[in-house]
């Protein structure tokens, strides 16, 4: 049986392969006959052969493999100025009639699968024109997770917290969802947290003030999201919030710093079709609320944008660190300027 599970609630999409997998019987015996393939590598060959190996201690085997489909999304490739026309039309069609063969082998590999095999196609994203995707449709049972938003994340937070055996304000789950997001990781482990810290009493919104971790971190990302959108007036409001809150302006324009550095990086990785669990490493970002909020941001944003931002926050720090501009007004002016479309240039502010 072929399942393709995609979207960007990866723990939605984690439970439903793992209802999967229950549903395959001993789950301690599949653990031996579940096996795990980088799509980005991985060949219609040794595909083959793993879907086709009879499983061991165990009466079905479980193929997951993540990022297959991805392969074959359309792409608009960059010509390199050294080689001709010619050359660069001989490359495309020797590179479109291997995805062809590839694609071919896949299809065959998937239409055959013994009644031992379940596999299961892991993909954040797929593009509707992806021509894999498109042959496998009827062939597979497909289950998409899009990121819950607004009246879809309230209602399952409150489910969550009802199943908990807790209850909670509305003020308060407004406020809990507005601050952790649609990282339903990072809501399970924050609602667990309250209902603990209630000790049987209805979760209130000071409650959620005092517990939930993410506050000064997620005023950052909608302080940096209002400056890559050139929204002033958001920008500076959520800067005075964090100034209000004690946070020290030397300090927020390093969490502004490393933040856009990492969004770079992390775009600069998912451009390669790097693994979401590979690039959480390289960025060394634990955390998996504030991994998954850098990804989300760094999509969002042209790189040119992202480099003439973090520009602006290097010469900000360094007029600071000589000495020419008081920390706090140099950061009020630097986010007030950023945030303007047609602005004057930052440098000539406060450099």
């Amino acid at each position: 049986m072929l399942y393709i599970l995609t979207g960007e609630d990866d723990f939605s999409l984690t439970r439903a392969l793992d209802e999967i997998k229950n549903e395959t019987g001993d789950p301690a015996a599949l653990a031996m006959g579940t096996t795990m393939l980088d799509g980005k590598e991985v060949t219609p060959e040794h595909l083959r052969t793993i879907c086709e190996t009879v499983p061991f201690m165990s009466g079905k085997r479980l193929v997951i493999v993540e990022g297959l489909l991805a392969r074959f999304n359309p792409q608009n490739r960059p010509r390199r100025q050294t080689r001709t026309k010619q050359a660069n039309d001989q490359a495309d069609k020797d590179r479109l009639l291997r995805q062809a063969e590839d694609r071919k082998k896949l299809v065959a590999c998937f239409e055959k699968l013994p009644d031992s095999t379940i596999v299961a196609l892991i993909e954040s994203k797929i593009a509707g024109a992806n021509p894999l995707f498109k042959e496998l449709t009827g062939k597979a049972t497909i289950k998409t997770f899009p990121p819950l938003k607004e009246a879809a994340l309230n209602k399952w937070a409150q489910s969550r917290v009802t199943a908990e055996g807790g209850s909670i304000a509305p003020k308060a789950l407004t406020l809990l969802t507005r601050l952790v997001g649609s990282d339903l990781w990072a809501m399970t482990s924050e609602i667990d947290k309250l209902i603990i810290f209630a000790k049987g009493h209805r979760i209130e919104e000071e409650d959620v003030k005092t517990l939930v971790g993410y506050a000064e971190e997620t005023t950052v990302f909608v302080m940096i999201d209002a400056i890559l959108n050139f929204k002033a007036e958001l920008a500076e409001q959520s800067l005075q919030k964090l100034l209000q809150s004690g946070s020290a302006p030397a300090q927020l324009l390093t969490m502004l710093a490393r933040q856009v550095q990492l969004m770079v990086r992390a775009k600069d990785l998912k451009s390669k079709r790097t693994p979401n669990t590979e690039i959480q490493s390289k960025l060394g970002i634990p955390n998996e609320f504030i991994f998954r909020k850098t990804v989300e941001q760094a999509s969002r944003f042209s790189l040119p944008r992202l480099r003439e931002v973090y520009h602006h926050i290097l010469e900000t720090d360094l007029s600071i660190k000589t000495g020419r501009y008081d920390a706090e007004l140099a950061l009020t002016i630097l986010v007030a300027e950023l945030g303007q479309r047609g602005r004057t240039q930052v440098k000539q502010t406060v450099s």
